[in-house]
């Protein structure tokens, strides 16, 4: 297989019954008052508003709230002159993201995949956010037809991070998710609705650990209340934006206990915050793993993908033929409080790197997609073999397969064979001293690690 490349700008479906100010306080547990309402942070409004979902499509809505709630917070969509307040168009991700029988890129022309309209998750919303981005209301916002994929004066907004909160400790889940709310903006989440854990004169949700109903709604958490009372038996809640229109619930929102079985606790749909949204600043984006992290390869520290540089395809502003750079790299972290290496190499015979170019390190507290820019801009030859090397210090690779997805989130409770494709030469990981394809251990597989680049 080719490497995708994504050049701009040319499974929970729920059917529907900088701003230049401070905070005021640190992101620390410690610090973190006894309630916070991201609907009055010191007078300004950073959620987005109400909408009414058809569908099942409340994941969409539930990770598009996120990354609006995080465009005010940092102030992004007032910097780049967007009208009104942030609103991006949630039927793009739910017709583009991929995984579905309207388009699966690695399946085509084979219809393959879940059914537009009827869920997702948020591992299938960060798989489409880091091909490119979401697009605004106005640019791609349609249920009853697929809008165009992408198109000249469509603007792309792309999370450099995307985190999974969540963790076998719940007091620390806890944390990590108000720090996030603080600096970030609204958190997307999960539960399991029915209608005999709520209550609608309080506007008010709990299901019971003990109870065996799975996750079947995505929601955004926009605030918390330590003392807020629920039918749960200690105090403490979530304030949540649902998508069921301001009418439903208390203008469209409602609270969820901290006890809850589901939100803020689930592994993977508890808590997912998306942060450091902006204008997408890349002209291009390499990768193999069309559909992100679908599995983790366990025990493995060091991955390297391989890509071809494309070369420049159009012309810069004095009539020359632009060059191509590698400015940036993209990858998973499966663990919190990961550090990671990033290399680029311009040499690799499948057995030797050679040739390094660039280098950055760092450290990730939330286990999750991450972009990293590098510290010097590396150029690229039309034709030319480049490749990306990652190194965690907790191991543990995210990579792309053929895989399973469960549809718990806004539809029917089924798994549906996602078909993905590799090639070899593609991936490849550090075994005992030894590089090893990844394709010898799954034809379908690849990691997920990108390269970003810019023409000038």
């Amino acid at each position: 297989m080719k490497a995708f490349e994504r050049f701009l700008p040319i499974a929970i479906g729920c059917m529907a019954s900088s701003l230049g100010f401070s905070f005021g306080f640190g992101a620390s547990a410690a610090a973190t008052p006894a309630a916070f309402d991201l609907r009055d942070v010191a007078g300004k409004n950073l959620v987005s508003a109400v909408k009414s979902q058809s569908g099942g499509t409340c994941w969409t809505h539930a990770t598009a709230a996120a990354l609006e709630s995080n465009l005010m917070v940092s102030g992004e969509w007032e910097n780049q002159q967007e009208p009104g307040e942030a609103n991006l168009a949630e039927y793009h991700l739910d017709w583009w993201n991929g995984f579905n029988l309207h388009f699966n890129a690695d399946a085509a022309p084979e219809k393959n995949g879940l059914t537009v309209h009827e869920g997702g998750d948020f591992l299938v919303a960060t798989a489409y956010l880091a091909r490119g981005g979401a697009v605004r209301d106005i640019d791609g916002q349609s249920f009853s037809s697929a809008p165009a994929d992408s198109a000249a004066g469509y603007h792309h907004y792309y999370p450099r991070h995307a985190e999974w909160l969540a963790s076998a400790d719940r007091a620390d889940a806890h944390k990590r998710i108000k720090e996030a709310l603080v600096s970030h903006g609204v958190v997307g989440t999960a539960l399991s609705w029915a209608s005999k854990f709520f209550n609608q004169t309080n506007a008010t949700f709990y299901q019971p650990v003990a109870n065996t109903d799975e996750a079947n709604h995505a929601v955004a958490i926009a605030g918390w209340d330590d003392t807020k009372k629920t039918q749960a038996a200690k105090p403490g809640a979530w304030l949540i934006k649902n998508s069921w229109g301001k009418e439903w619930g208390k203008q469209g929102y409602f609270w969820i206990s901290y006890e809850d079985k589901v939100a803020g606790r689930h592994p993977d749909m508890g808590a997912v915050a998306f942060r450091d949204v902006e204008r997408l600043a890349y002209d291009r984006i390499y990768f193999h793993d069309y559909h992100g992290w679908r599995d983790t390869k366990k025990g493995v520290l060091h991955a390297v993908n391989s890509f071809t540089a494309k070369g420049p395809s159009r012309r810069n502003p004095m009539g020359l033929s632009a060059q191509e750079y590698l400015k940036a790299v993209s990858f998973y972290t499966t663990e919190h409080d990961s550090d990671y290496m990033v290399r680029i190499y311009k040499v690799f015979d499948g057995a030797v790197l050679g040739n390094e170019v660039a280098w950055v390190g760092g450290k990730e507290a939330n286990k999750g997609f991450h972009t990293v820019d590098l510290p010097w801009e590396v150029a690229l030859e039309p034709g030319q073999q480049f490749h990306v090397s990652v190194e965690l210090g907790k191991g543990g690779h995210a990579f792309d397969r053929t895989s399973n997805v469960p549809v718990l989130l806004c539809g029917p409770k089924v798994k549906t064979v996602v078909k993905s494709k590799a090639s070899a030469g593609e991936s490849r990981y550090l075994k005992a001293g030894k590089w090893v394809d990844l394709t010898r251990d799954d034809a379908t597989a690849n990691f997920a690690i990108k390269a970003l680049t810019v023409l000038r």
